[in-house]
């Protein structure tokens, strides 16, 4: 570090204080076998500057980049245009350097810049209010779950199997210590959702069933019917969106009943960035305000009568509120969401539906073009820009083959559930604005060659 403080009297003193005699006492509950007891094999002691950058530029050389070839992976993270007046307003100093408000109203270009941003994703998800952002998709999901736990005093969680399976993932490893009970199933390779099968299984004990829209495979669900049955039995419903353009197109949740709506905000100003930062979307209805983890930015007038912005809401354990906070990490992706933000405001209401239309038809295009290939099937006639194709063969073999030919062709569904039975034959296609007619053309001469 370039930044050492501490000297070792003030290192001896900590130590003594918390009756460590050694630094390497910290480390007694690492099992000895996880230590590092000797040299990394293979890895030099030291090399200069130039030689470093040289070997990490040749690592990168071996990255296939979105941009340079036919891109056609989605599932969660989405290539979308981001016109280059984003990127150049969010490196403004005032902006990039800027973090999280602890004095928020000195703040005032921040917390607006927030009130506005919150303003458009509760439009957006068909709510009330929304939240000034979190991590991320995966972990505002969660963060909805212990909401709803919060709100009718149950821990019982039902999960749609179209939900992406890192959400579940995330929510299974956070359950382990909450003691919440999780009711989750893999996704089966049929046009139809599982909503039927979700209402069937709500009973008094149910906190709440979460969905996705539209669900990992593509698919699309009127959610009014789903949200009056989970109503009836005193639950919630939690709509996660991973893909927030769907909804230029698309009936929001919060309009069809849903009372918690979270999703992943990338697609929107945010690029595909080797996997993060990204941006966690939380909104809700009126009455469940109080309950919503994170921050909520507010509009007001100052004495002089002059608008005036505030922080509204704080719950989070870093301020005031600390062991009672609604959550711990309801971290807020500031400058990911005045991305968001910047993007929405230069498309606009009539620009955010004519790009849902001219993704989804472009899907269309494709859907009907790769569905003619020999052997290949498509699972479901009703989508956004997201499909999911059944191969003659195990999609991960055919993935493979494809890289090789230079085209990321989707994602395998062998990948995301590998220990799930009759579903390695499927692969998700993601088609956005980004994807030419010879991009398609591509992807389908290929499996043409590999289905042979």
């Amino acid at each position: 570090m370039r930044y050492l403080p501490l000297t070792d009297a003030d290192r001896n003193q900590m130590l003594t204080r918390i009756g460590a005699s050694s630094i390497d006492d910290l480390f007694a509950d690492v099992p000895v076998e996880a230590r590092l007891s000797q040299k990394i094999a293979g890895l030099p002691d030291h090399a200069s500057e130039l030689a470093v950058e040289r070997h990490l530029s040749a690592l990168a050389r071996q990255n296939m980049a979105a941009g340079e070839v036919p891109f056609f992976l989605g599932a969660g993270a989405y290539r979308h245009h981001v016109p280059a007046s984003v990127d150049h307003l969010i490196q403004r100093g005032e902006f990039l350097t800027a973090y999280t408000p602890y004095q928020p109203e000195i703040a005032q270009g921040t917390l607006q810049v927030l009130f506005e941003f919150q303003t458009q994703v509760a439009r957006l998800f068909g709510c009330d209010v929304a939240n000034a952002s979190m991590y991320d998709g995966s972990t505002a999901c969660w963060e909805a779950i212990v909401m709803a736990r919060r709100i009718t005093r149950r821990s019982k969680t039902i999960l749609s199997s179209g939900l992406h399976p890192h959400y579940v993932s995330v929510a299974k490893t956070m359950a382990r210590f909450t003691g919440d009970e999780l009711v989750h199933e893999a996704p089966r390779l049929e046009a139809a959702t599982d909503i039927d099968d979700l209402i069937a299984r709500i009973d008094r004990d149910t906190s709440c069933v979460v969905v996705q829209y539209p669900d990992i495979l593509g698919r699309i669900s009127d959610l009014s019917d789903i949200a009056s049955k989970v109503h009836e039995a005193g639950a919630l419903l939690i709509a996660v969106i991973t893909e927030p353009l769907a909804l230029g197109a698309l009936t929001p949740p919060g309009e069809m009943g849903a009372d918690i709506v979270v999703g992943e905000g990338q697609s929107i100003g945010v690029g595909l960035q080797f996997g993060g930062p990204y941006l966690g979307l939380f909104a809700c209805q009126q009455k469940y305000v109080r309950q919503m983890p994170g921050r909520l930015c507010g509009e007001t007038v100052d004495a002089a009568g002059k608008r005036g912005f505030v922080l509204t809401l704080s719950t989070r354990e870093q301020h005031i509120r600390r062991e009672k906070a609604t959550s711990n990490i309801c971290t807020n992706s500031g400058l990911c969401a005045l991305a968001f933000s910047i993007h929405m405001t230069l498309l606009g209401e009539k620009g955010l539906r004519e790009l849902a239309m001219l993704n989804h038809g472009l899907a269309v295009q494709a859907a009907d073009r790769l569905s003619h290939v020999s052997g290949v099937k498509l699972l479901n006639d009703s989508f956004f820009n997201e499909f999911t194709l059944i191969l003659p063969q195990d999609a991960r073999h055919v993935v493979r083959q494809l890289a090789d030919r230079n085209i990321l062709g989707g994602v395998s569904l062998g990948r995301l559930y590998p220990d799930a039975p009759g579903i390695g034959h499927g692969i998700v296609v993601a088609v956005t604005e980004t994807t030419t007619d010879e991009d398609v053309e591509a992807l389908a001469t290929a499996l043409e060659e590999i289905l042979a």
